[in-house]
């Protein structure tokens, strides 16, 4: 007996199939021709259960209803090959950003220019139960159980992580209960204003686009995809779209003042967010805190905008 989810895929009719890429959470492949359509692509999950997607794909039915200028994944089908759970979904058209940039086809203002879109019809989008259904990360339950506002949503989310990984921050951090508390109080102030639909992770690769910079498809929701302020995800996407990279400040910098101006509310809102996705995300990879992810997060304290912002 095999466990190769391929003896699947041929055993439904679809012996044309091949490798699109290999993540975290699964091996990915088209499917080719075949019986159950002409353009899918089939999910092999390592560990997600068809009880943990049925929320995924009652949210991807959620977001697709509101017909946003772009492809958004479907799960039109969950199955099962042994202990693994396959979910035969739609190929979205269309190349990542990221890669589109390192081949020379587009400048990094093409790249931005196209998250920006992107930005700018998510901040649209209405949230409703089954956005609010999802969980964050790899935690048990929804981000808004038990609450009826984004802040109070985040700042719980906020406490769960600085607790359950307050050896590893606290180590990086040795300001971490003052941060944490300057943070909590920062939250308690904002807006409670109605959610709309939060990517999570929107950086380069989750953007696909033609060779022109026009965005095709968005992909990788439920990472960390909830109701919330849409200035989450301009704050965070300002820092994904060059992570790691030499000029990595300077584009960050870049992108904040164009999506938020060099000062005023939405620019200290937007760094608040940072703040928070830096303690809540930061052990999202390792629980020890031995990546490079966890470096980049606990570094947002070493910023002096953000902690003018937190005041401390």
């Amino acid at each position: 007996m095999t466990t190769d989810p391929t003896t699947a895929y041929t055993a439904w009719g679809h012996p044309h199939h091949h490798l699109l890429g290999r993540g975290m959470e699964g091996t990915v492949h088209a499917l080719g021709p075949g019986p159950l359509g002409d353009h899918l692509i089939a999910k092999a999950w390592h560990h997600r259960t068809e009880t943990d997607l049925r929320p995924l794909q009652a949210f991807h039915d959620e977001l697709a209803a509101q017909h946003p200028p772009f492809a958004t994944p479907r799960i039109l089908h969950i199955r099962h090959h042994h202990d693994t759970t396959i979910t035969l979904e739609p190929h979205l058209p269309g190349t990542p950003l990221d890669t589109l940039h390192r081949q020379g086809t587009l400048t990094r203002t093409q790249v931005q220019d196209a998250t920006t879109h992107v930005l700018n019809a998510l901040a649209h989008t209405t949230a409703g139960p089954a956005t609010k259904a999802l969980t964050a990360l790899d935690e048990p339950h929804p981000l808004w159980r038990d609450h009826t506002t984004w802040p109070q949503a985040l700042t719980a989310l906020i406490d769960r992580r600085t607790t359950r990984f307050a050896h590893p921050l606290r180590a990086a951090l040795p300001d971490l209960d003052t941060l944490h508390a300057a943070l909590r109080r920062r939250l308690s102030h904002l807006p409670a204003e109605p959610p709309r639909i939060v990517h999570g992770d929107l950086c380069p690769p989750n953007i696909l686009a033609t060779d022109q910079g026009t965005p095709t498809a968005v992909l990788d929701w439920g990472f960390l995809t909830t109701a919330a302020d849409p200035l989450f995800d301009t704050a965070t996407a300002a820092g994904f779209h060059d992570m790691y990279g030499p000029h990595a400040r300077e584009h960050d910098d870049a992108l904040l003042t164009r999506w938020t101006g060099t000062s005023g509310p939405e620019r200290e809102r937007a760094l608040l967010y940072r703040a928070a996705y830096a303690l809540i995300s930061a052990n999202a990879y390792s629980d020890t805190g031995a990546d490079g992810h966890f470096l980049w997060c606990v570094r947002t304290f070493e910023r002096a905008d953000v902690r003018a912002v937190l005041g401390v």
